[in-house]
């Protein structure tokens, strides 16, 4: 090879056919890995999917497990104050109007809103109640289907979702069949029996406090008549039916949120959430079974009800709402504060519900001020303290409609109405949805109003103006009806009932079986007896310790008070004419 072209043979060998083999047989096995690489990562891509659809699954069937739950709970919850806390309110309500006055009002705006208060008051520790056992029940659920498909359970971690992936279809399926159930709500366990108990223990109280009048023979101007006892039976029953009526405003999927997130956000994506599980439930569920061994039975919890290990149907329901909040610990901002001053959860949850009341009274200070934007920031400060509290967003809500924030006023109501529909979340949302030009939507919502409070003469004036009257006036007839009724805005509300395309809702009870008496048209006021709340010079709660500790140390103590709704502290008394 002449000299000249002796570099190029150096570089073939060297470097230009060490490039060729690359591009040739190195570029195939190049290509080689990458299609080996490509294939692994989607057969990861495709496992970490279906293990990710298979989390989200199970964090489903927890959580419409949970809901279940919490009406069927609830529900027992409501049967034992009907069975124990009403027979007291229907004597409140006799001594001032009589033996026949409940059977004629007790579905009055003043009662309903007592059940209201309180019911809201309970719903508030759903979440604190439920939500523990109800994962439990799950779990166990959950596990006896693994061990029934020969999947194994370690003996200290519990449950792996991973070995449940190849049982996914069935697992979907049972899914399936609980979101096509009915979204579940609060209504008289059927397995409880009937209120006996309840009407015996009114009828003696009756009998007792009003034996004199009962037992007379010349009733004179007296109401305890002959008919004492039908008409003390048919108040306490409507009592109860107006109960259960206003225990259905409340959606049970606008509580628990603690739970709800964890499971939607904090459960679905990490691959292992059912095996931190098991670490939280294997050893309860286990010493449970040693102790008390396997309830026979249990196999068919799995079948979609939703329903808890323990007393489906059965009376040894349990009413959680009788224990006492004094378990566990929480990762409030509440209790980080305030940590020294050894706090039951209890006491924390009286001390949260305090402070946001306090947040809510500045925020009507300023907003009776004309200071609407500093009204809407107090209010914020109540809702996120209290969050399952719906009645801080019906505030916002009207803050931000006096500042012509239609938007964000909707959005509150939007958000108090999944947890409660009351007739002034669907109000003040009409009023907001009506200024954006949302008119049949607007419609919706005060129909909604009238459905709640037939008797609320400014949803009446609202929806007259939205929707006018058809015309059903002879012809003759027409000027006098345009000049006299149809122009005046102050008789509008009163002839509503005359217009059937409104549908604007009657009366839920029929006429009691006796006439009426003077004392059944008397008017009520429930008035709530106020808790005192103890605090220490810095405005910081005091757990029973702490004060204790500070009164043997001569610290000062403050004392204030403010009303908590509840079943058992309050006065009823009669409103003047």
């Amino acid at each position: 090879m002449p000299l000249k072209y002796s570099h190029v043979k150096k570089r073939s060998a060297s470097g230009l056919m060490k490039k060729t083999t690359n591009n040739g047989h190195g570029a195939r096995d190049g290509h080689q890995r990458q299609s080996i690489s490509s294939h692994v990562d989607r057969s990861i891509t495709q496992a970490m999917a279906a293990v990710s659809q298979l989390e989200r699954a199970i964090a489903r069937i927890f959580l419409k497990r949970y809901e279940h739950d919490i009406a069927r709970l609830f529900s027992t919850h409501l049967f034992s104050v009907a069975l124990v806390h009403l027979p007291t309110l229907a004597m409140r309500c006799i001594s001032i109007g009589g033996p026949g006055w409940v059977a004629y009002n007790a579905d009055c705006e003043e009662i309903k809103d007592f059940f209201r208060l309180a019911i809201s008051m309970d719903m508030r520790q759903a979440g604190e109640r439920v939500a523990t056992k109800s994962v439990l029940w799950s779990y166990t659920a959950l596990r006896d289907f693994a061990l029934s498909n020969n999947v194994h359970v370690c003996q200290r971690r519990g449950l792996h979702s991973l070995r449940l992936l190849p049982h996914y279809p069935a697992l979907k399926a049972h899914l399936d069949q609980l979101e096509s159930m009915p979204t579940p709500t609060f209504s008289k366990p059927p397995h409880l029996g009937p209120l006996t108990e309840g009407l015996d223990a009114l009828e003696e109280a009756c009998q007792l406090k009003y034996g004199d009048q009962v037992t007379s023979k010349s009733h004179g101007a007296s109401d305890w008549d002959d008919n004492w006892r039908l008409k003390v039976r048919l108040g306490y029953e409507r009592l109860c039916q107006t109960l259960w009526r206003v225990a259905r405003e409340f959606d049970v999927r606008g509580y628990g949120m603690v739970l709800r997130e964890k499971l939607t956000a904090k459960w679905c994506d990490c691959g292992c959430s059912t095996d931190h599980l098991g670490e939280v439930c294997e050893k309860t569920v286990r010493e449970d079974e040693e102790s008390s061994g396997i309830r026979p039975g249990k196999q068919r919890e799995w079948d979609g009800r939703g329903s808890g290990i323990y007393g489906w149907e059965t009376e040894e329901e349990e009413d959680i709402w009788e224990m006492d909040l004094d378990f566990g610990s929480s990762d409030s901002d509440e209790e980080d504060a305030c940590s020294n001053s050894e706090m039951t959860i209890g006491e924390m949850m009286e001390w949260r519900y305090f402070a946001a009341e306090k947040e809510k009274e500045l925020g009507n200070a300023a907003f009776r001020q004309g200071d609407y934007n500093r009204a809407v920031k107090h209010y914020e400060v109540a809702h996120d303290m209290e969050p399952e509290m719906p009645h801080y967003q019906l505030n916002i809500a009207a803050a931000q409609l006096k500042l012509n924030n239609w938007m964000e006023a909707e959005i509150a109501c939007t958000r108090a109405l999944g947890q409660h529909r009351s007739g002034k979340g669907y109000y003040r949302r009409a009023k907001a949805r009506k200024m954006m030009g949302n008119t049949e939507e607007a419609t919706k919502d005060l129909r909604a109003v009238l459905k709640l409070q037939p008797c609320n003469t400014e949803a009446n004036a609202e929806l007259w103006s939205l929707i006018p009257p058809e015309p059903t006036v002879s012809a003759s007839s027409s000027s006098y009806a345009t000049s006299s009724s149809l122009n005046n805005a102050s008789l509008r509300p009163l002839a509503l009932s005359n217009y059937s395309h409104l549908r604007v809702p009657k009366s839920k009870f029929k006429q009691p079986p006796f006439s009426r008496t003077k004392g059944d048209d008397r008017k009520i006021k429930i008035v709530l007896l106020p808790t005192t709340v103890e605090l220490a010079s810095s405005r910081s709660p005091c757990g029973n310790r702490a004060k204790a500790k500070r009164k043997a140390e001569g610290t000062d103590v403050k004392t204030e008070t403010f009303a908590v709704p509840n079943w058992e502290k309050y006065v009823i008394r009669q409103v003047a004419d």
